[in-house]
């Protein structure tokens, strides 16, 4: 579900609501491989399917920033603002990861506008944006995601 909204009244408007839950999205081990390699980080729990079935969680997991890394297509799911002409992702406030993501696991995200500011080129939007993975118990990762959309 994407909730487009038409301009910057109607997104402060919205404030405190949930904007909806992206698709689902398969975080498989050739996933986790190639964000291994674009990073440089190799460590065995991540990349090593033979030792990490002797590990703590009995599989791989994938690496907390490939987790974060799932904000883009999960918000661009989620929401969007017409009358922007670009979004640019502002950083991030406050990030939790609360439990691991198996290799193979589904995870999908939902985002809720909590603020949204003024500022000189346009506004900016902080959105709480919680992480699941199919069947665990727990969120996988919640952060507040700063974006900012610009005139």
């Amino acid at each position: 579900m994407n909730t487009v909204f038409a301009d910057f009244a109607a997104l402060r408007a919205a404030v405190g609501t949930q904007l909806g839950t992206s698709d689902w999205i398969t975080v498989d081990q050739n996933m986790i491989d190639l964000f291994a390699a674009a990073t440089g980080d190799h460590q065995w729990i991540h990349t090593d399917p033979d030792r990490a079935a002797g590990g703590p969680y009995g599989t791989t997991i994938a690496h907390g920033f490939l987790t974060l890394s799932l904000l883009a297509p999960i918000s661009q799911q989620v929401m969007s603002v017409a009358s922007a002409r670009m979004a640019i992702n502002y950083g991030l406030d406050k990030v939790r990861f609360i439990s691991p993501v198996l290799s193979g696991s589904r995870v999908n995200g939902t985002v809720e506008l909590t603020a949204v500011t003024d500022v000189s080129d346009g506004v900016q939007a902080t959105r709480t944006i919680t992480i699941t993975a199919a069947g665990a118990p727990r969120p996988a990762c919640v952060a507040e995601h700063l974006v900012r959309y610009l005139r």
